[in-house]
């Protein structure tokens, strides 16, 4: 632990205490072991290190399952924008191919409908 102010030095509830020594940035740590079992906290601070690092583990394997995701993502993405691409070539080739007779059968087939309807209607009263 390091601490600038020369005059009060740092003291823990645990029995660890600092000084300065001299004009330097050093500092001196004192254990007092009448204050505390340090064994313990060591293990204690070992294992919360042991939890933090497997934490941080699943964290990793988790970010690395996500972005091969992603990229799998992307990847279908790409396949189906080239795909898209591809037919809407071809439909644009087949109209220009086969002109506007398109609209023109959707037209008919309307009219016939109408009069279909028409027709059925007209002898459907009687």
């Amino acid at each position: 632990m390091a601490t600038k102010t020369g005059a009060v030095p740092f003291r823990s509830s645990n029995g660890l205490s600092t000084r300065n020594i001299g004009n330097s940035d050093e500092v001196q740590l004192q254990i007092d072991p009448m204050h505390g079992d340090l064994d313990n906290e060591i293990i204690g601070l070992r294992s919360q290190v042991h939890k933090l690092k497997s934490v941080a583990q699943e964290i990793h394997s988790e970010a690395k399952l996500q972005s091969d995701f992603m990229d799998q993502l992307q990847s279908t993405f790409a396949q189906a924008q080239a795909s898209l691409k591809n037919n809407m070539k071809r439909l644009n080739s087949s109209i220009v191919r086969n002109g506007s007779n398109h609209v023109l059968h959707v037209v008919v087939f309307a009219l016939f409908c109408l009069f279909l309807v028409y027709f059925w209607s007209k002898f459907s009263r009687h």
